[in-house]
């Protein structure tokens, strides 16, 4: 990544950043993408749009950006790292502080924050290699700082626990296991503070997979699903229950199971994907904003965030 000479104009300088060294490099760049087509029909922006690695401060500071949105997913450009070289710069971002993405992107820390706060949870454990698993199956066995589904598992037996952890354990740090919950999946995106219409997934494979997010167009989504009496409510309250214990800035998504239980916090995602696949733009449509108007939003946000810090 080399940034030339780039003459200024009176357009404020958005650096839209993609790819990432994380398994969800690929979504990164279809999101990505889709922010800076978005960005380019509104006048007022002047954007560049750079793939990259795992790039270090002087590099990111060559393009003199007025404004940066970061379009990384996974625990490099989504859970901290990334956000500490953002800060270090001086420059307005989109998305939340290093602490806040740590935290969110660590599936164990996520679920006992939030569950202190009162949000319901499906029991897990982290897996340590060597030792059983203390929970029943049916149980997820999936990465414990990772999305998209990327290597996560459903296990109804015994055995097929044995064959994910035999197949994980050498390829990922560090494992949960969860309760597996069968019911509806939902989701909830937030933005500014203000939560989005609840979308209902109804993948056409079993659960909703890599390929059922991003390359499938058979999944189904309903927007504002009819519950039962509460649920609604709940999703609400959790959703903003949730982003208030993480800390989470600008925007995020909650991802639930509902059974006739009621709502089940699965996690959040403090940089949802921006795909023409993707929920948060989805529900952000339905209420009549639609992704030029989102990103500029969201850029406007972060440069309101900086200039509040400063004064402060």
């Amino acid at each position: 990544m080399t940034a030339k000479f780039l003459p200024r104009s009176s357009a404020c300088r958005v650096l839209v950043l993609m790819g990432g060294p994380d398994a969800e490099r690929e979504v990164s760049i279809m999101s990505g993408t889709e922010v800076a087509k978005a960005l380019r029909s509104r006048p007022e922006f002047d954007v560049l749009e750079v793939m990259v690695d795992r790039p270090t401060a002087i590099e990111l500071a060559a393009y003199d950006a007025d404004v940066i949105f970061p379009v990384l997913h996974g625990p490099f450009g989504e859970g901290g790292p990334l956000q500490v070289i953002l800060e270090s710069l001086g420059v307005p971002y989109v998305g939340c502080e290093p602490v806040a993405a740590a935290l969110a992107m660590d599936k164990v820390a996520t679920k006992a924050r939030v569950s202190a706060a009162g949000v319901p949870t499906p029991r897990c454990r982290e897996i340590v290699r060597g030792e059983p698993i203390d929970l029943e199956v049916p149980l997820v066995i999936k990465p414990a700082a990772d999305g998209s589904s990327v290597d996560l598992r459903i296990c109804r037996t015994a055995e097929e626990v044995l064959q994910a952890r035999l197949e994980l354990e050498g390829k990922r740090d560090r494992l949960l296991a969860e309760s597996f919950i069968k019911g509806r999946e939902v989701t909830v995106g937030i933005v500014q503070g203000k939560v989005l219409p609840i979308i209902e997934i109804l993948p056409a494979t079993a659960y909703y997979d890599y390929e059922a997010k991003y390359i499938r167009d058979d999944t189904q989504y309903i927007l504002n699903p009819v519950f039962a009496p509460g649920i609604a409510e709940a999703l609400r309250e959790y959703t903003m229950l949730a982003w208030e214990a993480i800390g989470c800035r600008d925007l995020a998504r909650a991802d639930y199971i509902v059974d006739e239980r009621g709502a089940w916090f699965l996690e959040i995602n403090t940089m949802p994907g921006m795909t023409t696949h993707s929920l948060v733009p989805k529900a952000a449509r339905e209420i009549g904003i639609e992704m030029p108007e989102l990103c500029a939003m969201l850029l406007e946000r972060a440069r309101f965030n900086a200039s509040a810090s400063i004064s402060r």
